[in-house]
């Protein structure tokens, strides 16, 4: 049983390590990972925190995102994202499975500070994804963006 929860963990440090590690290099703060690798968990749910500052180019208004499934399509198998932050809320669906397009982009409104950014499936399924997120100014200008993945399983 330990070597199985080893394992699971090793798992998901790998997951962050390649979510954390693209976003890093990504100077348009993207990343690509696989949601539920085994293709078992219909709930695989990756979690993060995106923090919006002023870096000198301006508060930031709002955090803005998009998805694209890059996997082959299969019926039902959808990716969301959630922007939260507060009492606000949106989401966006990647609504046509594995056509290699983004989904529609989001932006939630709510000014410099710590918004939940959330992805997650609609059935069970291994799915390559491509994830943007960025902190943007009143005036559409990059603010200061980081990023802090706390779940990916």
């Amino acid at each position: 049983m330990s070597s199985w929860i080893n394992l699971r963990k090793q798992s998901i440090l790998i997951g962050l390590a390649v979510l954390v590690g693209y976003s890093s290099l990504a100077s348009a703060h993207s990343a690509r990972a696989v949601l539920d690798a085994a293709g078992n968990n219909a709930n695989f749910t990756a979690l993060a925190r995106v923090t919006c500052f002023n870096d000198g180019s301006g508060n930031a208004a709002y955090l803005t995102a998009r998805v694209r499934d890059n996997s082959p399509a299969v019926t039902g198998l959808l990716i969301n994202v959630q922007l939260l932050k507060g009492t606000m809320a949106i989401s966006a669906t990647d609504a046509v499975s594995g056509d290699a397009s983004y989904s529609d982009a989001i932006a939630l409104p709510a000014g410099n500070g710590v918004y939940t950014m959330m992805l997650n499936k609609t059935l069970a399924g291994a799915r390559s994804f491509d994830i943007e997120w960025h902190c943007m100014t009143a005036d559409g200008a990059h603010a200061g963006t980081d990023i802090i993945v706390d779940q990916f399983k």
